[in-house]
């Protein structure tokens, strides 16, 4: 049973409390190969640093793995915080992406830094260069293409290798970029759904097909993101938020300090964690028929033409159970 859109699936690479980061690197593996059989769309990894719960801070490193351990996935960033690169790196890394996994590779940018403001010095970045992140796409796209900005420089690989690129945000500056340039527009709303429905009003009013990087014949393409867990019982997936919600309270507000599970229990009545806890509004816990049920819904709400969904199940069982319960291909073992 799936929603009536396209679903794909954004892997925060979680690294629990119990793992090391390789016992989490090979727990998306798995999911990953999982979610190959399944029908899903794409499977997307996004730039952290400095993050010790995240294991994804090497996101090309980690496409190439996933990439290379499933046979029907695209696989990309969602996204590469583009602010802390040059724009021609990007362009050879994902680049060499293309060419080893022809039409399966994917390229989200985001404007952020993806980290603190320590870390962003510690990766010789002050915070101005997201001032050029307009310019920066551009300049990106033209290595893609083969019509650099820059005369006589050109990514190798990367020249002509037309791998697709996404504007992410969480404002409506990335819907009025995605607009302006013709780009699909990612809305991350599995943690940031404030400005959800009028950002994606916003990109589909002002598309520029004319101005479009993908030619006049482009179409907007909204993906918008849901943080999801189904079960085969209610009480089991609603057991799992329940977990889930805990542990973004641990992630967000215990940073610096330990956190007992008492400490946590408390702060799920405190402002603050009230404050973590909305966050998350755009979250499904139940049954498939309840989740594709609230995705629909959603999907309608926003006219999204793609949905990403976030699998917050905290448990390794849990997670594999949500991706064949919302599969987009039938299975057996999954219901619908």
């Amino acid at each position: 049973m799936s929603a009536s859109r396209p679903l794909s699936l954004l892997d925060l690479a979680t690294v629990r409390s119990e793992d090391t980061i390789a016992e989490a690197i090979a727990r998306s593996r798995r999911l990953a190969q999982t979610a190959d059989g399944l029908g899903y769309t794409r499977l997307w990894f996004a730039e952290h640093h400095n993050m010790p719960h995240i294991a994804s801070s090497a996101t090309a490193v980690m496409i190439q793995h996933i990439a290379a351990a499933t046979e029907n996935l695209r696989v990309g960033a969602g996204g590469i915080m583009l602010p802390n690169h040059a724009p021609l790196t990007i362009a050879e890394q994902f680049g060499t992406l293309e060419t080893l996994f022809p039409d399966r590779i994917d390229l989200g940018l985001g404007r952020a830094p993806g980290t603190d403001p320590n870390t962003m010095r510690a990766l010789r970045r002050d915070g101005s260069e997201a001032e050029h992140f307009r310019q920066d796409v551009l300049e990106l796209n033209g290595y893609l293409r083969g019509y650099s900005r820059i005369p006589g420089v050109n990514a190798y690989p990367g020249y002509r290798t037309d791998v697709p690129l996404y504007i992410l945000g969480s404002s409506l500056f990335g819907a009025q970029l995605a607009a302006q340039l013709g780009l699909p527009y990612a809305f991350a709303s599995h943690f940031a759904p404030q400005m959800l429905g009028e950002a994606a009003q916003t990109y589909r009013a002002h598309f520029d097909a004319a101005q479009s990087l993908l030619g006049p014949e482009a179409q907007p393409h909204f993906i918008a993101a849901a943080n999801v867990i189904a079960a085969d019982e209610e009480s089991t997936a609603r057991q799992q938020r329940h977990l889930a919600e805990n542990s973004w309270i641990r992630a967000m507000l215990g940073r610096g300090r330990h956190l007992t599970d008492d400490d946590v229990t408390a702060l799920r009545d405190h402002p603050a964690g009230q404050q973590v806890l909305s966050m998350l509004s755009e979250t499904v816990a139940g049954t498939a028929d309840q989740v594709v049920d609230w995705l629909d819904s959603f999907g309608d709400r926003v006219e999204a033409d793609e949905l990403m969904l976030v699998n917050l199940a905290p448990e390794e069982d849990a997670k594999h159970r949500t991706l064949e319960l919302l599969a987009p291909w039938p299975t057996s073992g999954s219901a619908g």
